[in-house]
């Protein structure tokens, strides 16, 4: 059984995806553009597994190991773009921007959490969910840089 002290790392980092969660949703509710649409919706579900890998880890089903670390791209897009506001009207460029921002505090929330303990499972565990929501950055930087600068017949 999990001791109390991670008990309460997971329910914090579970509560952490389900309100990465409805944040996605709520910005499904303000876009029209079908295909950011479904960007944002792909973003949301994969919050979503994430609160539902949390919540089999912390009842015992998975162990330390049930995530695999891959490589991800840093580009580091979103620290150099102010984040802009979330509104109905927004371009589709700076959904995927706000995105990126929001991917971008997710990864910085489990890799300080993980800094917090020592090495062992938890650390491992809390590293390997930040490394996941460094690829959901490192997807909506790509949608954004190719939304906001289209590759054009010149180059």
């Amino acid at each position: 059984m999990i001791d109390l002290k991670v008990s309460e790392v997971l329910d914090k980092a579970i509560q952490k995806e389900e309100e990465a969660y409805l944040f996605y949703m709520d910005i499904l509710d303000k876009i029209e553009d079908k295909s950011v649409k479904e960007a944002i919706e792909w973003v949301a579900s994969e919050e979503k597994k994430h609160k539902d890998f949390l919540v089999n880890y912390r009842e015992g089903r998975y162990g330390s190991d049930a995530l695999r670390m891959s490589d991800v791209v840093h580009y580091k897009i979103a620290e150099h773009q102010e984040e802009p506001e979330i509104a109905k009207d927004m371009r589709r460029e700076d959904v995927f921007l706000v995105a990126s921002h929001r991917e971008l505090k997710s990864y910085k929330f489990y890799t300080e959490l993980a800094e917090l303990h020592p090495r062992g499972d938890t650390k491992e565990m809390l590293l390997k969910i930040a490394n996941e929501e460094l690829k959901h950055k490192e997807k909506m930087e790509y949608l954004y840089v190719n939304t906001a600068f289209p590759q054009t017949a010149g180059g």
